[in-house]
């Protein structure tokens, strides 16, 4: 049994509400304690995110000019540039905690990507 289960649907599913909480999240949360920019790349990411995704396509996607392999290599950079955040921007407590949680979560979602089958026509 495969690990691989988060399809293009579920995928597509959670890109809305992870955008809305990339935006939203670092005022609930209070962050920029240890940088402002702890504030500010989340907010800038997510407002990406939501429009990456309406660009995407998939059947949540509004205009569907963008492929899917791109908004994933987009999604891995986002996670790997996440894990990194807090050493190379000097992140520290909360600020640093919400980058590496939110950054293993997206590199995990999509080390769990179930490949699309391949329609093979004759």
């Amino acid at each position: 049994m495969s690990l691989r289960f988060v399809t293009k649907t579920i995928h597509a599913y959670l890109d809305y509400p992870v955008a809305m909480a990339l935006i939203t999240l670092p005022f609930v949360l209070g962050l920029g304690d240890s940088n402002v920019f702890a504030l500010w790349l989340s907010v800038v990411t997510g407002v990406a995110a939501f429009v990456l995704t309406l660009l995407t396509d998939h059947h949540l996607g509004v205009v569907r000019i963008l492929p899917y392999k791109f908004h994933m290599g987009v999604d891995l950079a986002v996670g790997l540039t996440f894990l990194a955040a807090p050493t190379l921007f000097g992140f520290s407590g909360i600020d640093a905690l919400f980058y590496w949680l939110n950054g293993a979560a997206v590199v995990t979602v999509i080390s769990l990507h179930k490949p699309e089958e391949s329609v093979v026509s004759v």
